[in-house]
């Protein structure tokens, strides 16, 4: 997946992590292509190797790869496409819950 933030990266204190994990809101991490999350896929040196978390509602996510990026043939890459058309899905169950 694409990133794009230059020097960025996320960090927080121990008590903090420990939370986050607790209340699993890390929503994605670096990993290899195995999907194994090792210090060598840690493109930043992101805390725990964190790509994306979400608030303790889980309703909103901030991400540090930039899906977009790789969402269209035209763009060389549709691996992110996959994030884009499960947000899609989760709003359609959603509105059917709400229009019942």
């Amino acid at each position: 997946m694409p990133i794009a933030h230059g020097e960025g990266r996320y960090t927080i204190d121990p008590e903090g992590l420990e939370e986050l994990e607790a209340n699993r809101q890390i929503l994605w991490r670096y990993t290899d292509a195995s999907g194994v999350a090792e210090d060598e896929a840690n493109p930043n040196g992101s805390v725990a190797g964190i790509a994306g978390i979400c608030n303790r509602s889980g309703n909103v996510a901030g991400m540090m790869p930039h899906p977009e990026r790789a969402s269209e043939p035209a763009l060389g890459e549709t691996s992110g496409r996959l994030i884009f058309d499960s947000m899609a899905a989760a709003f359609e169950t959603f509105a059917q819950g709400v229009s019942e």
